[in-house]
């Protein structure tokens, strides 16, 4: 099984595109691409919506507080839903679930560490330099590299060019936020071969809940219990964590890991749109230039997938 993080080539997206319609040759390759691409824009979009709310939330329950509701509703509706099978998974299942859970977790504890301190557009905007990362270290193909290097130039100019000014201590929690961001798409990736559905993502929620309680418990206490901010929490949950999660699994499934990076490159724009409908933010020009150059990127990286899936669906058409 070639892990997701290593092998951007993976042959997952042209062996289910013939399956699904194989008396089209074109067909094939639109849906085996387009549909995984739709997936994760929706997830992004869920996902940046969640994290205005969770900063609206911060004040009543803290930044370690909203990751641990946001982590145990999850938890509990995921588990609740899919009710995974806990018998006939071999010992390497297990502990991919347990990394996969580690990671989430880090993640996400150290994203809200970073919005504590620094405004939640540049957060994101150096938290996606891990996806980024992760696609040029995976890609085997020049082109990608180009898309990557247009996106990276729209996230520092998104960044005003510099982050100088900005806390130290949100910046460091941004990046390995963002670190973790890519072991998160390795991991989900491995996940999503090893378990149905999604329920190795719902087992692996139960264990960043687990390994997040303590920390949320012993920043916000008795604040966790009250009921408007449990609302709040679970809204963050089903925004940031639940929706986003299960549909980025169930698109890596089909969508190497160095396109699902590039397409991570939204996330700034995500955030900056999510930002002004919940927050009252506004872009300035230089912000609305730097996402036409992300957005681009990533439309050129979703061009580039389809091409490829097309030709590789033709011989068992």
């Amino acid at each position: 099984m070639n892990p997701a993080g290593t092998a951007p080539s993976s042959p997952a997206p042209a062996a289910t595109a013939p399956k699904s319609a194989p008396s089209s040759p074109r067909g094939p390759g639109r849906r085996g691409s387009l549909g995984p691409v739709g997936l994760v824009l929706a997830g992004g979009v869920s996902v940046q919506f969640g994290g205005a709310l969770a900063v609206s939330l911060m004040p009543r329950a803290g930044a370690l507080g909203v990751v641990t509701l946001r982590l145990v509703v999850a938890a509990g509706v995921l588990l609740l839903v899919c009710r995974p099978r806990l018998r006939g998974h071999s010992r390497a299942d297990w502990g991919t679930v347990v990394v996969f859970g580690i990671t989430m977790a880090a993640m996400n504890g150290l994203f809200y560490q970073a919005v504590d301190r620094i405004p939640l557009g540049l957060a994101v905007t150096m938290e996606v330099l891990g996806p980024l990362a992760l696609s040029v270290l995976a890609s085997r193909r020049v082109v990608n590299l180009v898309w990557a290097g247009l996106a990276l130039a729209g996230v520092f100019l998104l960044g005003g060019g510099g982050f100088g000014d900005l806390n130290t201590a949100g910046v460091a929690f941004a990046l390995s936020a963002g670190a973790m961001w890519a072991a998160y798409i390795v991991f989900s990736a491995r996940t999503g071969r090893r378990f149905p559905q999604a329920d190795g993502l719902a087992l692996a929620m139960g264990v960043a809940a687990l390994l997040f309680m303590p920390l949320g418990i012993a920043e916000s206490g008795t604040k966790l219990l009250v009921p408007t901010t449990l609302g709040l929490g679970a809204g963050v949950a089903m925004l940031s964590s639940v929706l986003p999660y299960t549909l980025e699994l169930l698109a890596l499934r089909r969508l190497p890991a160095s396109t699902f990076a590039i397409l991570m490159s939204l996330e700034p724009a995500l955030a900056a749109t999510a930002g002004f409908l919940v927050l009252g933010q506004s872009l300035t020009t230089t912000q609305a230039v730097a996402i036409a150059l992300v957005i681009a990127a990533s439309m050129g990286a979703v061009r580039t997938q389809t091409r490829r899936a097309a030709p590789l669906a033709q011989p068992e058409a």
